[in-house]
């Protein structure tokens, strides 16, 4: 990993670990496997730090370009599916 999560310097110590923990989760689901109610647990977490959908586009944007990983789509699929765990491969959603 040669690239930084975006993050706020306005949060708590506690909230940046957080936010860290969704984009982890989101490398996962590109890289191996993850479980689809770990994805929507975590995203409702960091829906809560950061409520505002600009914002949120915002930092997935900036973690995509930074990545390659598009937070958006593994969310997206995590929502659709039924499946108990989620895998994207990288660059399937272009």
């Amino acid at each position: 990993m040669d690239y930084h999560y975006p993050i706020d310097e306005t949060w708590s110590k506690e909230e940046i670990i957080k936010v860290v923990h969704f984009f982890t989760l989101i490398e996962k689901a590109y890289e191996s496997n993850v479980k689809r109610e770990d994805i929507l647990q975590a995203y409702k977490i960091f829906k809560e730090i950061v409520p505002s959908k600009s914002e949120e586009k915002q930092y997935f944007s900036a973690f995509e370009k930074a990545s390659g990983y598009s937070s958006f789509h593994v969310v997206k699929q995590a929502r659709q599916t039924t499946e108990g765990t989620i895998h994207i491969e990288k660059g399937t959603w272009k």
